[in-house]
């Protein structure tokens, strides 16, 4: 009788475990879960307050404003050069003239037919007040020669075509003026074409350094 009981039993015992066993399972994992959310929590979306949107408004208009600003300046810089320096295209042009003067001059002088004539000296009167009227009117809208004869070689203003000898002056000394050069308030229309002094060398001292070394004669 008690082995049928215990057989009996025995089923009752084996549905109760896993019942057990399930709700074990599902234990663990809402454990699980629960520290994977813990691990990973999500990213919370915040609503900026009305002060922090105060703020970033603030902060556009700022730069906004900067950015007028800017364009503002740029505007009347572009206004100012323009007023300024709205004739140096023409200006730098306008210096042919000149150069056309001095090279008819130049001709003028060379004829031999005409050298001491009358008509020679007239016209190269004529010429020379030409010229000087047209640097005046230059002068009057700020365009002036440059000065270069006996100063100092300046890339800024003068460009050397030739080196000359010459013990009289300082090396680097402009001492022929090749072609004027202009500008127009503080900006070069053209820079000046120029020679520059250098120093003599000298045959007697080549003659000694010969002497001294027989090997380079």
């Amino acid at each position: 009788m008690d082995k049928e009981e215990n057989q009996n039993n025995y089923p009752d015992n084996q549905n109760q475990n896993t019942v057990e066993d399930v709700e074990k399972l599902e234990e663990n994992l809402d454990t699980e879960n629960k520290q994977e959310a813990d691990q990973n929590p999500k990213e919370e979306i915040k609503e900026p307050t009305p002060e922090e949107k105060i703020t970033e408004l603030e902060d556009k208009v700022t730069r906004t404003f900067a950015e007028m600003e800017n364009q503002r300046r740029r505007f009347e810089k572009e206004k100012e050069d323009a007023f300024e320096y709205g004739g140096y295209s023409f200006a730098k042009e306008a210096l042919s003239l000149i150069d056309n003067l001095d090279r008819s001059k130049h001709v003028l002088e060379s004829d031999d037919k005409l050298k001491e004539t009358e008509a020679l000296k007239k016209t190269l009167e004529h010429l020379d007040i030409i010229k000087k009227d047209l640097i005046s009117i230059f002068e009057k809208n700020n365009i002036k020669p440059i000065e270069s004869l006996n100063k100092k070689l300046d890339p800024n203003f003068h460009q050397a075509m030739m080196e000359i000898e010459d013990d009289t002056k300082e090396p680097g000394t402009i001492i022929q003026e090749i072609q004027k050069g202009f500008t127009m308030k503080d900006r070069l229309l053209r820079p000046s074409l120029v020679g520059v002094s250098k120093k003599i060398t000298k045959k007697e001292e080549k003659t000694e350094e010969n002497q001294e070394n027989p090997e380079n004669k």
